[in-house]
């Protein structure tokens, strides 16, 4: 029965979960961690040490890795060889750590039943890919999309996206039928500020990467915080 289940076993003997997550954090892992708590059955993926998605039964995301960290034991295995490419959790691994220790003490205290409100919830923010996820999280960019070569968005089927991404296919193709006239040969990042917007394009070797940035920006200061968070230490 679950309820008999006190404690956490698994390949890291004498770790909680949490303690293996804030380990695996440490260490950049990049895999799975799959854990069982009676019947109930989750998994939570990383990527270079972050968590980038959870899953719970057809529950996916915050909620799920936020319900598995309030299950008090089970069994956990580590995966290194499975990975992810869904993408449905843009925070930091130790901001859900303590989002969820703040939900599990809230309910401890009874400050909110199974109806009521569990306090300033995490704004949920729509599937994308890991590093659009990371890049909004700069102040003067608006939206950023990472698109294959095609001009088709990953992990994001928003309108928002959709419309960046054929911006982004523009501007590509744009600035190296430019650069080829000029003998430059293709164009690795280009730039076009409007009155509305300002838009950047990088291009790597399989995808573009799309940034809408708010006009009123620096774009020698974004371009800046932008190289950091894609090339951190840099």
């Amino acid at each position: 029965m679950a309820d008999t289940i006190t404690g956490f076993q698994g390949a890291v003997a004498g770790l909680s979960l949490t303690d293996v997550i804030q380990l695996k954090g440490h260490n950049r892992y990049t895999g799975c961690i799959t854990v069982e708590y009676g019947e109930q059955k989750g998994a939570i993926y990383f990527a270079d040490g972050e968590i980038i998605h959870a899953e719970l039964g057809e529950e996916t995301g915050e909620e799920a890795i936020y319900r598995i960290i309030k299950w008090p034991g089970g069994i956990f295995n580590i995966h290194p060889e499975i990975t992810s490419n869904v993408c449905t959790i843009h925070y930091r691994t130790d901001y859900v750590l303590l989002e969820a220790l703040r939900r599990m003490d809230e309910e401890t205290a009874g400050t909110f039943g199974p109806g009521g409100a569990a306090g300033p919830a995490v704004t949920p923010r729509r599937t994308m890919s890991k590093i659009a996820a990371r890049l909004q999280d700069i102040e003067a960019v608006t939206y950023a999309v990472l698109l294959d070569k095609k001009g088709s968005p990953l992990q994001d089927n928003s309108i928002e996206a959709v419309a960046l991404a054929a911006k982004g296919l523009f501007l590509a193709t744009t600035g190296n039928r430019i650069g080829n006239l000029m003998g430059l040969g293709e164009i690795k990042a280009s730039a076009v500020q409007t009155k509305n917007y300002h838009l950047l394009m990088y291009d790597s070797k399989q995808h573009y990467l799309s940034i809408a940035v708010k006009p009123e920006s620096n774009l020698d200061s974004v371009e800046r915080e932008i190289r950091a968070v894609l090339i951190p230490g840099k």
